[in-house]
């Protein structure tokens, strides 16, 4: 009996580990949709051309570039966090993840770091007596021309890699219904394709198609990070396989 109990236990832990890595995958992803306000936060810095000799608060601005540094992290959390469960399905594919991933938090910082350089500028230069306007207001929209990049490459086009990448390791490992991967990998193509138009100059990057284009990919974003949360992993093959692996040797069969 006290064997079959410590049986019992150790075979738990695993489990238990495992709802673990699916809940704080889960608030990972939901975490990165903080930046959503980030739009509106951006807009006095991004539409006026002047913003970096004129007078005010920067305060939306610094608020913009912390939610952005969260979701950058975020994104690494949620790579980091999967990584161990679905590289039992495709070591190759989840490490292309992980990498595209991390390169997804790059741009973000990246981005981060233009807009806030504009604010540094417009505090210390913006109106200080003597300043060269002309040449400050090329510079901002220099600095803003890096962020809208860096948006594009980073919060556009790695989404849209992303999606095919986990897409198709969440779909052929069945840890969530499929109809949840289905979503990513529908979305991706479309997001990828509205990228490279955007890329190009064959589309604007806040347009109608844009946002019909990201639409999917955010669904299964969101939809898996609820899920995650929720509900966990569905078992499968890789969850039985981790339960076993996890269950010590001397015990592993006891009750077979």
């Amino acid at each position: 009996m006290t064997t079959i109990m410590r049986t019992t236990a150790t075979k738990r832990a695993p489990m238990d580990s495992m709802r673990k890595t699916a809940l704080v995958a889960g608030v990972f992803y939901l975490i990165t949709f903080i930046s959503i306000p980030t739009l509106a936060l951006y807009d006095p810095v991004k539409s006026d051309p002047d913003y970096i000799v004129s007078s005010g608060t920067d305060t939306g601005v610094l608020w913009g570039g912390f939610l952005e540094v969260i979701v950058a992290l975020a994104c690494i959390g949620t790579a980091v966090t999967l990584f161990p469960v679905v590289k039992r399905q495709n070591e190759g594919m989840a490490l292309g993840f992980v990498a595209a991933r991390v390169l997804e938090a790059a741009m973000i910082f990246t981005g981060v770091v233009s807009l806030l350089s504009v604010v540094t500028l417009r505090q210390d230069m913006g109106t200080a007596a003597g300043t060269d306007a002309a040449s400050l207001v090329t510079t901002g929209a220099s600095l803003v021309a890096i962020h809208n990049w860096t948006f594009l490459l980073g919060q556009t086009l790695m989404p849209g890699v992303n999606a095919l990448l986990l897409g198709y390791l969440m779909y052929r490992s069945r840890l969530v219904p499929r109809v949840i991967p289905v979503l990513g990998l529908i979305g991706a193509p479309l997001l990828i394709t509205a990228t490279i138009a955007t890329l190009f100059g064959l589309n604007e990057q806040v347009s109608v198609w844009s946002a019909i284009a990201t639409l999917p990919v955010a669904v299964w974003e969101l939809s898996l990070g609820v899920w995650l949360v929720v509900k966990g992993f569905k078992p499968s093959p890789i969850t039985a396989g981790m339960v076993a692996a996890g269950t010590p040797p001397a015990y592993r069969d006891v009750t077979a």
